[in-house]
């Protein structure tokens, strides 16, 4: 299981879970209850020829032994993910658990425990103690996914986090600490999130330290064919087709979409 809908479920959520689990390799998925080791997990590749994507690549191998916080920004299906574990493997944490996290898809008694863990009977159903993600990235990474739909209240407790290196579990009464480097995204704009108040400013700027918007597909003309190509022997392999490629005609029908 690698996230779960709250009903009502609005189609686009739902269609959005269904393709990033169909997507994902079995391998590379976060379990709730143990870290991932990248040693498991394949090799990020990132298809590009756009020099854009190619000044961001090089832009995150220069920062990626850094501890300070990411904010990747991108509509939905420009590969922000594929980003964060990018730097996740670029790091000297590399060896370490990468722990993500769907911000959107938990209510918030449940992000707050999935996050900063809880203790015995901190709240009914609380039997035992949990472990939080944060205490589960230690040394590694901990990935945020659409981190602007967190809950006012709980980005107050994420700001303490990762200022002061420690968490308090829900129900605690002694910190931990905690040596995890936040790599978070959002698919909207995250200052106009500010504006809105919608998202606190204090949070924006500390999680903006490294900040790296990426450009969608439409404004990445050179990598339509390249990115045809590379699903197209992908699938022949993994169905052991036999397809040598796209028709120029059929090239010529994906380039007339607006993406």
């Amino acid at each position: 299981a690698m996230d779960f809908l709250v009903k009502p479920v609005p189609a686009e959520q739902l269609e959005l879970c269904a393709k990033r689990a169909l997507n994902r390799p079995a391998e590379a998925e976060p379990s709730s209850s143990r870290p991932v080791s990248p040693k498991k997990t394949k090799k990020v590749e990132i298809i590009t020829r756009d020099k854009q994507v190619k000044k961001l690549l090089s832009l995150a191998e220069r920062v990626a032994d850094s501890s300070a916080s990411v904010l990747i920004q991108g509509e939905s299906g420009t590969g922000k993910e594929l980003f964060a574990r990018y730097l996740h493997e670029k790091s000297g944490r590399s060896g370490q658990s990468f722990i993500a996290v769907n911000c959107a898809a938990l209510p918030e008694n449940l992000l707050e425990s999935e996050l900063f863990g809880h203790e015995k009977g901190a709240f009914t159903g609380a039997i035992s103690r949990k472990t939080g993600k944060f205490e589960l990235a230690d040394k590694g990474t901990l990935f945020l996914d659409e981190i602007t739909e967190m809950q006012y209240h709980l980005q107050a407790k994420l700001l303490r986090v990762l200022q002061e290196k420690v968490v308090d579990r829900v129900g605690g009464t002694e910190p931990v600490d905690v040596d995890v480097r936040v790599i978070a995204t959002t698919n909207r704009n995250a200052k106009e999130a500010v504006e809105k108040g919608d998202f606190r400013e204090d949070l924006f700027y500390r999680l903006n330290t490294i900040p790296l918007v990426i450009p969608p597909l439409r404004g990445r003309g050179a990598d339509l064919e390249l990115l045809c190509d590379y699903f197209i022997k992908k699938y022949c392999k993994i169905d052991a087709r036999d397809v040598k490629g796209l028709t120029s005609r059929a090239l010529s029908a994906l380039n007339r979409h607006s993406f």
